[in-house]
């Protein structure tokens, strides 16, 4: 377990009403952008806030405007995304290429919005003026003077301005009289940080992944047993796919199923980011051990009659029992971030229901909790030796794995 930092500024109209918030990656709760490659940090702040987090939430259900590099771009790490949540922020680019031309574009006519950053008025960089939504103008390098000439420019495009680095008042009225759109700026929002806690993902699963991701055809079976074996992987895997199913409701019962239902494409994307994220570690902790060890345990007595129904649920609900200790978020929140079947939903949150009783049963199994275990045999007909030599087994399996 490790702390996660994000910056969050606030953009707003001329009526001073929030129309988003940008979003800054951080390593460290020091507001200040850290010593860090762009693209690592625009990975980081996708894994952290987005597939691990709610980046919803964070902006408080506002328009996140999240800074992509052209790398960023090419990887298509902004379809991860509802086109209506976010702006897509160009940074790192030094003029407009062909093929940024090309990849601007391409957003555009998907419906996302764009926000040009950096700009030096050059009329360079026109050629983007089409597919653009936003241009944010830096009032401390570029005199708001000097932007008339662009204003006539880019009526025709519909393109708004924002102004950034606005500190005083005074700046504010003649902002409004050159003709901006939105305001940013200490005047209005000093960056403020936002803590939060996340768990890496294990870097033999993540080398093992990367591997896994290059044969073709892709082995999904494969690739949802490296997933199965880490919490952070799964999570992330599952807040990908809710993601993508914008318009339909999706029911995942498995991790296979969620790897199939990405297809590709996006299953390339998402180890593409947890691998440039860098978000690795050589450990994992009890508590996701312990989660490991249920969703095994689990997988085994779903074996026994009584719970045949609800076998193919056993293991993704075991391995997500943990996930409110992890990500130190109540499970009725967590859940809603993620496409689960309704049993899976219902036994995380409340236990209900047979796969509920499977989830107490094994949990209270594993933590010594006497409350509830012998009932549950009796009512069941299970073998109590046949569940001992299951747990024995499975925490042989945990240790094996070498987490």
């Amino acid at each position: 377990m490790y702390s996660t930092y994000i910056a969050r500024q606030a953009i707003l109209d001329r009526n001073s009403k929030t129309i988003g918030y940008e979003l800054l990656f951080r390593d460290s709760s020091e507001n200040s952008f850290p010593e860090i490659d762009q693209d690592v940090a625009s990975s980081k702040l996708v894994i952290q806030n987005h597939l691990l987090g709610d980046i919803k939430a964070i902006s408080l259900g506002k328009l996140a405007f999240i800074n992509f590099t052209e790398k960023c771009l090419i990887n298509k790490y902004p379809l991860m995304f509802d086109r209506e949540s976010i702006v897509i922020e160009l940074v790192g680019h030094i003029t407009a290429t062909d093929r940024l031309i090309k990849i601007v574009k391409y957003y555009s006519e998907k419906g996302y919005k764009i926000a040009l950053t950096e700009y030096d008025l050059d009329i360079k960089w026109d050629a983007l003026f089409p597919y653009l939504s936003i241009i944010k103008i830096d009032i401390e390098t570029i005199n708001p003077k000097r932007l008339q000439p662009i204003v006539e420019r880019i009526k025709p495009y519909n393109i708004k301005l924002a102004a950034e680095k606005v500190e005083t008042n005074y700046q504010l009225q003649s902002l409004a009289e050159v003709g901006f759109n939105y305001y940013q700026g200490f005047f209005y929002h000093e960056p403020e940080i936002l803590e939060g806690q996340t768990l890496a993902p294990i870097k033999t699963q993540m080398l093992n992944l990367i591997s896994e991701t290059f044969n073709i055809p892709l082995n999904y079976d494969a690739i949802a047993e490296i997933i199965s074996h880490d919490i952070n992987l799964t999570v992330g895997l599952l807040k990908m796919v809710n993601n993508v199913a914008t318009s339909t409701r999706v029911e995942i019962t498995s991790l296979k199923q969620a790897t199939a239902y990405l297809g590709e494409d996006k299953l390339k994307q998402f180890v593409t980011i947890l691998a440039l994220s860098k978000l690795t570690s050589d450990k994992t902790n009890e508590v996701s051990k312990q989660a490991l060890i249920t969703a095994k345990l689990m997988t085994a007595i779903a074996t026994q009659k009584a719970f045949a129904e609800i076998s193919d649920f056993a293991f993704i609900t075991g391995l997500l029992s943990a996930i409110e200790v992890i990500l130190s978020m109540p499970i009725n929140e967590i859940v809603k971030t993620m496409p689960l079947a309704s049993p899976i939903e219902k036994a995380l949150v409340n236990h209900d229901g047979l796969l509920g009783e499977l989830l107490v049963l094994t949990t209270n199994y594993i933590t010594g909790t006497e409350d509830n275990i012998e009932p549950l045999i009796t009512a069941y007909s299970l073998d109590a030796e046949f569940i001992h030599k299951e747990f024995v087994e499975a925490s042989r399996w945990c240790q094996e794995l070498g987490i």
